[in-house]
């Protein structure tokens, strides 16, 4: 059963516009939007080698450059959650693609910053549109109803991801920190 079997309990089978009669418990919550997600990701992700090197993480490299601006790796490190060793590796192959270039630090000489090329913010903007045209396609196939609840459900789904997510700390790039 997925978060949106239209036989599951749940918004999606109690109208738009009747409201639960209870909260439903945090637990029971994370888990349907944890399994959801977790079939939703790979249409996401699209074809693997369709944009040559760029697995999902690189990919995620590519958004918070985007996102956030030039940065030093150890910040990019932090923003994505993974050791810098692993980070520095990539890096090397984002700069190798072509995707990302590197600068001299202003602050400090012996760092380097590191953000985007025009080729790289035109790949990681195909690769999104890509992955919107196929979340569209599989949205297409809701009912007036589920997409109606999907909607309302919108806003709580961005404060949770901004809650959630590191890469919204200005903390951790030391080129946004006064």
């Amino acid at each position: 059963m997925t978060a949106l079997d239209p036989t599951a309990p749940g918004p999606a089978t109690s109208g738009a516009n009747t409201p639960s009669p209870a909260v439903p418990e945090s637990r029971e919550l994370a888990e349907r939007l944890r399994t959801a997600l977790q079939h939703l990701l790979p249409g996401l992700r699209g074809t693997r080698g369709e944009h040559g090197d760029l697995t999902p993480s690189r990919q995620a490299a590519l958004g918070a450059l985007d996102t956030h601006g030039p940065m030093r790796i150890s910040a990019l490190a932090t923003r994505l959650g993974i050791a810098l060793p692993t980070t520095s590796r990539m890096v090397d192959l984002l700069d190798a693609s072509g995707w990302i270039e590197r600068t001299p630090d202003p602050e400090d000489r012996r760092a380097s910053l590191i953000a985007l090329t025009d080729p790289g913010r035109q790949l990681l903007h195909t690769v999104r549109h890509e992955a919107a045209a196929r979340l569209a396609a599989r949205i297409e196939t809701l009912s007036p109803e589920e997409r109606r609840a999907l909607y309302a459900a919108l806003p709580a789904l961005e404060s949770l991801g901004d809650s959630t997510n590191p890469s919204t700390s200005q903390a951790t790039n030391p080129s946004t920190s006064s």
